[in-house]
């Protein structure tokens, strides 16, 4: 009699946890993926040092995709004067992206790529130290991004500093 006396509670007891557990996609209050609150274009202030000296200094709009819930894709406006110096769009691909307070921020140690340039020829480049930053201001999202490139052949890299606010 005690044996089915404990059978029936335990059966009871199992009953009613597993009616008040819910599934993860039934959550109401689960936040939305990171990359989803930061993905579109941002157009601000761009500035690119080369060793030591202002090269570039003017507005520029920086575009941000959806790899996955928790990393972005940027692409780099292009950049430079035209012929030679014209530096084309850099793709960055797979930035993690992490919650830090209320900021959003992603970090990447080295990124290389290859794309074409104007004259039809493919160069090889490199960002490093890669980090932006996404917080909520009194006019809408904003970003801040910063980047070490070395582009092609030469043979200093360029430090960008880009803020700028979601159109």
């Amino acid at each position: 009699m005690k044996f089915k006396r404990f059978m029936t509670v335990m059966v009871a007891t199992m009953a009613i946890v597993f009616g008040m557990s819910s599934c993860s996609s039934d959550d109401d209050d689960q936040e939305e993926a990171l990359a989803a609150q930061v993905v579109g274009t941002y157009t601000g202030q761009e500035i690119i040092m080369v060793m030591g000296d202002e090269s570039s200094n003017g507005t520029s709009t920086y575009a941000f995709a959806k790899a996955s819930d928790t990393s972005i894709d940027m692409v780099i406006p292009q950049s430079g004067e035209s012929g030679m110096m014209l530096i084309p769009e850099l793709p960055v691909k797979n930035i993690p992206l992490s919650k830090v307070g209320n900021s959003i921020v992603g970090t990447l140690a080295s990124y290389a790529g290859t794309v074409i340039n104007a004259s039809g020829d493919e160069k090889a480049y490199t960002i490093s130290n890669l980090a932006v930053a996404f917080e909520d201001t009194p006019k809408g999202k904003a970003a801040a991004v910063t980047f070490s490139l070395k582009y092609g052949n030469m043979p200093m890299a360029m430090e960008t500093t880009f803020t700028g606010d979601k159109k």
